[in-house]
């Protein structure tokens, strides 16, 4: 059933407090993989961007980095700034798990174990696809801003509190695998 290998490659699902966001986050998902060519095992073997030749880290591998990175960064700025900056966890898990989900709608297999991008993703990134469906899905708008604007779309636009630890959890572990340097 699709619904148990969406939570059985999403264990954080179960970080979100919120049982209806819970319930949202997990659809999106579902619907997800719904609409896409791929399934959730494509997700542990293709890579996680195609803009790095022969990327050494999967999709699901950097994700679940995502997600974790972004909780804990999350808990660290609420430790030390609670009184001055308020962050929802729930927002924050939800909204890192489904970041990249319009990645479903943007990738398709290559049929060599790889992806290559997809007819609509040539025209629609994966920030718009995921939004669409997390709006369809019920997702709260806090939520869908986070989807918004991790990426650099986001860059145009004012981002809350939870898009920022978002948006730089998935850069940490984007980046370094495009930009570092080689010695």
């Amino acid at each position: 059933m699709l619904r148990d290998e969406v939570i059985r490659i999403w264990p954080e699902l179960e970080w979100i407090d919120d049982a209806d966001l819970r319930e949202k986050t997990t659809r999106c998902w579902e619907r997800a993989f719904e609409l896409s060519p791929l399934d959730p095992a494509d997700l542990e073997r293709i890579p996680f961007t195609l803009k790095v030749p022969d990327c050494p880290v999967s999709f699901m591998a950097h994700k679940r980095a995502v997600v974790h990175v972004a909780r804990d960064s999350a808990r660290t700025m609420a430790s030390f700034f609670s009184e001055a900056l308020t962050i929802d966890m729930d927002t924050v898990i939800a909204g890192a798990i489904l970041a990249d989900v319009g990645k479903l709608l943007e990738y398709e297999s290559d049929g060599a174990g790889s992806s290559r991008q997809s007819a609509r993703g040539k025209y629609l990134r994966h920030p718009f696809t995921g939004v669409s469906l997390a709006m369809e899905c019920g997702l709260p708008d806090p939520v869908s801003h986070i989807v918004a604007t991790h990426a650099g779309e986001g860059n145009m636009v004012a981002r809350t509190t939870e898009a920022w630890i978002v948006h730089h959890a998935d850069f940490m572990t984007y980046e370094p695998f495009v930009k570092r340097l080689q010695v």
